[in-house]
């Protein structure tokens, strides 16, 4: 049996593969879909004896399968974002302490004290629509600020703009997490020149701009928040939401 305990004390890439190896095990008796697959490809679980020898589910099966292990009941469903018209896919979550856990030691790892920080979010294409894992994390992380300048952006962009000229040149420690385009949408109504504030872009244009390789991206956003770095936040429906990237 796995335990929460064993996953966030991994230590090392040796513990990480004996975790990851319990784990296909698990998931190889528990999950009727992924064994079936593994199945398939003629891959049995006695044969599997080290990371990369395990067999991956493509991401396809989360459109076309309910993808659950065992008869756990679903506590919620997190859906992509997908592009108008796609078939989107669907993450059956029977444990969100889990996915809280991920989450929230991963932000006091890189950040510390969620209580320290005003968080500003800037997700209009997620707001818009159900089963947003992205949106599920950042409305807890809001919470957990206890800050009652801590909220939501949708498109009041001049309101956005005031709160946090006013909360950095104040001297409070902001994050403003963004979805690509809306940030470079804010920037060109408002350089800044912030002191106090992290950005944080989660990706993808939505078809809203033309995509841009990361580095250009960063440039931008650099150039017109007025900052040094821009860290990432990236993830899946089929992962849920983590920090995946923070540079």
């Amino acid at each position: 049996m796995i335990t929460t305990s064993d996953i966030f004390s991994i230590s090392s890439g040796k513990q990480f593969e004996k975790i990851a190896l319990k784990v296909f095990r698990y998931q190889y008796d528990n999950n009727g879909v992924y064994r079936q697959f593994c199945q398939h490809l003629k891959v049995e679980k006695q044969q599997v004896k080290s990371l990369l020898q395990i067999p991956f589910l493509p991401i396809q099966f989360f459109k076309s399968h309910e993808v659950v292990t065992r008869d756990h009941p679903i506590q919620t469903t997190f859906t992509s974002s997908g592009t108008t018209g796609m078939t989107t896919s669907n993450h059956f979550v029977s444990d969100l302490s889990l996915y809280e856990s991920s989450y929230l030691q991963a932000f006091s790892q890189f950040y510390g004290n969620i209580e320290d920080y005003v968080v500003l979010a800037l997700l209009p294409s997620y707001l818009e629509r159900e089963g947003s894992s992205l949106i599920y994390m950042v409305n807890d992380l809001i919470e957990r600020t206890n800050n009652p300048d801590s909220g939501f952006y949708l498109h009041n962009y001049e309101e956005l703009i005031s709160k946090l000229t006013a909360l950095d040149q104040s001297g409070q420690n902001v994050i403003l997490i963004g979805v690509t385009y809306a940030l470079l949408d804010l920037i060109e109504m408002q350089k800044f020149q912030l002191h106090h504030t992290i950005i944080m872009e989660t990706g993808g244009m939505k078809g809203k701009r033309k995509e841009l390789i990361r580095e250009e991206l960063h440039e931008m956003l650099c150039d017109g928040f007025g900052v040094a770095s821009i860290h990432s936040e990236y993830g899946m429906t089929k992962l849920s939401q983590a920090f995946m990237s923070l540079v």
